[in-house]
């Protein structure tokens, strides 16, 4: 059984666009075409406003939050070209840095995994992905990816920061040899695979080709180092893929359709243990999926819109209903 446990009123004055959770699950951040970013308290199923960020002059397409080792760090990116970086300092929000480097609107931001410092992935329309790395005394550092996806780049997705297989091989006591890689989805229909060389240059490492129309959204799934890699990615074509790579080399990746909904499919969400997938579309339904045993994945529960509460059977009428 699924359920609705809290419903939160933003006030926000037009569309929201992002919502997200900070690492605690105490602080809930949204961003809307009314240009603002907003924080909520929402323990206890509670919602007080604690900030109200203004400083975009767009639409605000998308917010993500830092690991709190870093403090209490939020980034959101905007049509109006622009990614600011919000930090709390005593209580209070500021913009602590604003990055101007794209010719066109910025769709996407993505913290890397905590363990490689403080590095957010821009994804934007100008076809570039800029990286910003925070060097210390309020400077960040920018590295960019220019014709990243022709056209344009609408999502970005870090890969998780463990060596796949490690769980099964790594010998104990040896720290691991982290190869920083992300994925990006874009309006060339194609997602790419990115991995930094040894002098920390950024390369296209693969090309995932398998939509038939834009990228909306991709995620690479957490992992616990087993040999697997996984990403789902999400399309205007209405196409949910899922791409697996069995050999740690991260060579080969197949793709296998989790379903063809009837409408744009904009986001795709992994939970925390990465066997269950969230998928957000143009028909106003959450859906949740789970691979079966047999390696099919099945619809879990349908979260309608408004719908309080709703049945988890994974039935055949249903799946015809998407």
């Amino acid at each position: 059984m699924v359920s609705v446990i809290n419903t939160v009123d933003t006030s926000h004055e037009d569309m929201i666009h992002d919502a997200q959770m900070d690492y605690y699950g105490t602080r809930l951040a949204t961003c809307s075409s009314d240009r603002s970013v907003k924080i909520f308290d929402v323990r206890n199923g509670g919602q007080i406003l604690i900030a109200d960020l203004r400083g975009h002059e767009g639409p605000v397409w998308q917010v993500a939050w830092a690991h709190p080792m870093y403090g209490s760090i939020l980034a959101s990116c905007s049509y109006d070209r622009k990614v600011i970086i919000w930090k709390e300092e005593n209580g209070t929000w500021e913009k602590t840095h604003e990055h101007s480097g794209h010719d066109s609107s910025v769709n996407s931001v993505c913290w890397a995994p905590h363990d490689y410092g403080l590095i957010l992935a821009c994804g934007s329309s100008d076809g570039a992905i800029s990286l910003l790395t925070y060097t210390g005394e309020g400077q960040w550092e920018v590295k960019k990816i220019n014709n990243a996806h022709t056209i344009g780049c609408n999502a970005v997705s870090w890969a998780p920061a463990v060596v796949p297989g490690s769980l099964i091989d790594q010998p104990s006591g040896q720290k691991p040899n982290y190869i920083k890689k992300f994925a990006s989805g874009g309006c060339d229909n194609l997602i790419k695979l990115w991995k930094e060389d040894e002098d920390g240059q950024w390369k296209e490492d693969q090309k995932l080709e398998g939509h038939s129309d834009w990228v909306r959204d991709v995620a690479w799934a957490p992992s616990i180092g087993l040999p697997t890699s996984t990403i789902a990615s999400c399309s205007q074509d209405g196409r949910v893929f899922i791409w697996t790579c069995e050999d740690t080399s991260g060579n080969m990746w197949s793709p296998k359709l989790l379903h063809k909904f009837n409408d744009v499919v904009w986001h795709v969400s992994w939970s925390i243990t990465a066997n269950i997938l969230a998928v957000s579309g143009g028909d106003n339904k959450v859906t949740l999926w789970k691979e079966s045993l047999d390696g099919q994945w099945v619809c879990i529960s349908d979260v309608n819109k408004g719908q309080g509460s709703v049945s988890a059977s994974a039935t055949e009428s249903q799946q015809n209903e998407q």
